[in-house]
């Protein structure tokens, strides 16, 4: 892995170069093994938390973990093209837009004890920009290479704060061309269906059900690429105790070795699909 500036990074994404790099400032990592015509994101993966607000954060390293989603992108590291957070979403959330991106309330609990300065502030902010330049630059890249792409968007969730069944998976999809993206949106639920995890987990995969896909990452890229199907994908966190805050390695390791194979092969069925 390299360490590079967001300029480098988009440079070589310009020249269709192949890389894995940290940016340098630690925020977000990028793999390309090669260029392919589906990108995998865990926008939310990252834990880390800036120093300077330490102190001035009302929030527990519990609180952040709890509405993180830890070890999306160990499930989707095996993918060709790989793009992940390493800071918190408690820092600022990059599924939010840029006004909204730093917390002032976080799930109903105010977040700082006092107001952040506008240069912490502006510091984060400047993170969450540089991260959409980079995105902006690999779609441009991959819709000139490939004319349509998907994007999996994975995020987990804490199904037990709900006080209803809901399913182990659940796409959001209120937000993208369901008139066009329709048929690979049910591809993609069913082949979710199918997966097999240990301890017995139940496996219901649905369609809006507990979230529908109104996070910025999905809709700046909906609207800036009209030919890239993003699939805003939520596994329920039966991979964890998400009270006691214990990952289940064995759980995880099922669902990458499942994501392993079952992105790529829907990937080469929504080209197939648009490829005339």
């Amino acid at each position: 892995m390299q360490k590079l500036s967001v300029d480098e990074i988009i440079s070589k994404i310009d020249k269709a170069k192949t890389f894995y790099a940290v940016s340098n400032d630690y925020s977000f990592t990028l793999k390309i093994d090669t260029y392919v015509p589906y990108l995998c994101a865990a926008i939310h993966d990252g834990h880390q938390f800036r120093k300077e607000l330490w102190e001035a954060c009302l929030h527990t390293e519990y609180d952040r973990w709890y509405e993180e989603d830890p070890e999306t992108k160990r499930m989707i590291d095996t993918q060709p093209i790989v793009l992940a957070s390493m800071d918190s979403r408690f820092e600022y959330d990059l599924n939010r837009t840029p006004e909204e991106a730093v917390f002032i309330t976080a799930w109903g609990k105010q977040l700082w004890k006092t107001p952040l300065s506008k240069e912490q502030k502006q510091r984060s902010i400047t993170k969450h920009q540089n991260f959409y330049n980079v995105v902006d630059a690999l779609l441009n890249q991959l819709e000139h290479q490939f004319k349509h792409c998907v994007v999996y968007d994975m995020h987990s969730y804490n199904w037990q704060r709900w006080d209803r069944e809901v399913p182990t998976w659940n796409l959001g999809t209120t937000n993208i061309n369901n008139d066009k993206f329709g048929n690979q949106v049910e591809l993609w639920r069913k082949s979710l269906s199918e997966i097999k995890l240990p301890n017995n987990i139940q496996q219901t995969a649905k369609i809006n059900d507990t979230f529908c896909g109104n996070g910025y990452f999905l809709k700046h890229i909906s609207f800036n690429f009209e030919n890239t199907l993003v699939l805003a994908t939520e596994i329920a966190k039966v991979y964890c105790d998400e009270y006691q805050q214990i990952i289940y390695p064995e759980v995880v390791a099922a669902v990458r070795n499942e994501l392993k194979n079952r992105i790529p092969k829907h990937a080469k069925e929504f080209i197939k699909a648009f490829s005339n």
